[in-house]
């Protein structure tokens, strides 16, 4: 009983050190003072229609929604092939292929984003857009492959070959046999992806240049001089876009596995 109740209580401490930190990012968003306070002092949305009509970060959410939805495209038509061919084939080094395209996730943002600046920018002097679209589509894919890769590994593939001897070509079943059983592993991997490139800092922060960054970058490039309750209204708009985004995505893999 002791035990069970030291459970408890050490539960309900990292429940409060986890979840405190949002409640309070949360409450100062709605705070009436020019500072961060808590407790606030006052109920206002200024800070909210603020964070709205701020031009800069505007142009930085549609920034960030454009690449992060073409990043994850682009990651869709590479990933759920490979995915294909990784789950439909015996390979030999199929481990070894799959650690090379997961590697993006094994290695600290920080790394990734420094060597992607080296190398785009430094090396190819690519725009700005571009090499933003690249440096997320790169982090990107893993997901991809991760989450389709599942998805096909659980499908039975006799259906394919059914549709094979009905003379269909491998092409035509893989677009009308293979790719609807796996939807909903697509859309997850999808929205998965999008969340992780539309949040990420080390990249976009590395890739960003003069007058074109994503939000994050244009978030802490807001801190470094004001530090106001604007601050944690876009970081409350965040969490809900990220919150909506990840229910999809669950509510998406409960229904996959459940057919």
């Amino acid at each position: 009983m002791r035990k069970q109740k030291g459970m408890t209580i050490i539960a309900v401490l990292v429940f409060a050190f986890l979840f405190l930190p949002l409640v309070i990012i949360v409450v100062t968003s709605f705070g009436q003072s020019s500072t961060i306070q808590f407790p606030i002092d006052g109920f206002s949305l200024e800070w909210y229609k603020k964070a709205l009509s701020s031009e800069t970060f505007m142009n930085s959410f549609k920034l960030s929604l454009s690449i992060g939805v073409g990043a994850t495209l682009l990651a869709l038509l590479v990933g759920v092939p490979t995915s294909y061919a990784l789950s439909r084939y015996h390979m030999k080094s199929k481990q070894l292929f799959k650690n090379f395209f997961l590697s993006p996730t094994m290695i600290p943002g920080i790394v990734v984003g420094y060597s992607l600046f080296q190398y785009i920018v430094i090396k190819f002097n690519l725009p700005v857009i571009q090499a933003l679209l690249i440096g997320h589509f790169l982090i990107s894919l893993p997901y991809i492959i991760r989450v389709v890769g599942s998805s096909m590994e659980q499908l039975d593939f006799s259906i394919e070959e059914v549709a094979w001897t009905l003379g269909c070509t491998k092409t035509r079943a893989f677009m009308q046999v293979v790719l609807p059983n796996v939807s909903s592993g697509i859309f997850a991997a999808f929205m998965l992806a999008f969340v992780n490139s539309f949040n990420n800092v080390p990249v976009s922060m590395f890739l960003s240049g003069p007058g074109v960054t994503m939000l994050p970058t244009s978030l802490l490039s807001y801190i470094e001089y004001t530090y106001d309750p604007t601050v944690s209204a876009i970081s409350v708009m965040i969490m809900v876009l990220t919150v909506f985004l990840m229910f999809i995505i669950e509510q998406t893999l409960g229904l996959a596995s459940i057919a």
